[in-house]
């Protein structure tokens, strides 16, 4: 799926924060490492952020396999899966949430139609069109179309 989502996951978050100026950080120079997700089945949640997000697996060491999905999202940050939620997510559209850029919502829209996934679409105040969508467990994605 790495076609439909050239994405540029969490971009404008890490780089906000990644400041090279140290004494203007009170924790020295700040820059994001990995966002870690607990996960109730790791193995539909690898599969979802590989085929349906589409983000490059990493290699996980052979003795946290089954119980860990790191993916790459670039400039050295990661997604870690973690096994082990029990207690459900509950999410809504105005609650915690990630977001995603696309080159095309439309295409978006027309892949997650394919794949029978549900999701809310809406128009922002700035005229820009959301998508929002749930992964496996609920966390909640939030998707919207690059800037040409």
């Amino acid at each position: 799926m790495k076609s439909l989502f050239s994405l540029i996951l969490f971009t404008q978050l890490f780089i906000a924060f990644d400041s090279s100026a140290q004494d203007t950080q009170p924790l020295g120079r700040v820059t994001w490492n990995h966002l870690a997700l607990q996960v109730k089945d790791i193995e539909a949640s690898k599969a979802f952020y590989k085929d349906i997000i589409g983000l490059k697996p990493v290699q996980v060491p052979d003795d946290l396999k089954a119980i860990r999905g790191w993916f790459d999202i670039g400039n050295g940050q990661m997604i870690h899966l973690l096994a082990g939620r029990t207690a459900p997510v509950v999410n809504d559209k105005n609650g915690s949430h990630f977001s995603i850029f696309v080159d095309s919502i439309d295409q978006t829209e027309k892949f997650l139609t394919s794949k029978n996934l549900k999701f809310h679409k809406q128009v922002r105040f700035d005229k820009v069109t959301q998508i929002y969508f749930e992964d496996p467990d609920g966390y909640l994605i939030e998707v919207n179309q690059r800037a040409k």
